[in-house]
């Protein structure tokens, strides 16, 4: 199979608990993003706000990772995040821990306000 060409394409190749943790990451960031809209970008599932980028995630062997796009986001979150292995522009979820649904609303949350700033300039 090419590269999915929309998000129910990527899901249906995941295996059953790989679907069932980005199905719950995606419906924690359409919360918190209601007016985004979904994509495809890097061959990943993605989120827009206003035409710009805010979130890609995405699904690997053992884990699962949310790229909010911004190192700003990142490194505001740092203390939160000690849990979890963070990257450059990644942040790595285990597959067999809960999702911190509260800690993806606030980094979604906050790079709608960095688009926001963005746009306004």
């Amino acid at each position: 199979m090419g590269a999915p060409t929309n998000v129910e394409d990527y899901l249906a190749t995941l295996p059953e608990e790989s679907r069932a943790a980005l199905e719950k990451l995606r419906k924690t960031i359409k919360a918190a993003a209601p007016e985004a809209t979904e994509t495809i970008s890097y061959q990943m599932p993605a989120f827009k706000d206003h035409g710009r980028m805010l979130v890609y995630y995405a699904a690997f062997k053992d884990h699962y990772s949310l790229f909010p796009a911004s190192g700003a986001v990142i490194e505001a979150q740092r203390e939160e995040l000690k849990p979890y292995f963070t990257g450059r522009g990644t942040i790595r979820f285990n597959l067999d821990e809960p999702l911190p649904v509260a800690l993806v609303k606030k980094i979604v949350k906050a790079r709608i306000e960095e688009n926001a700033a963005r746009r306004r300039r």
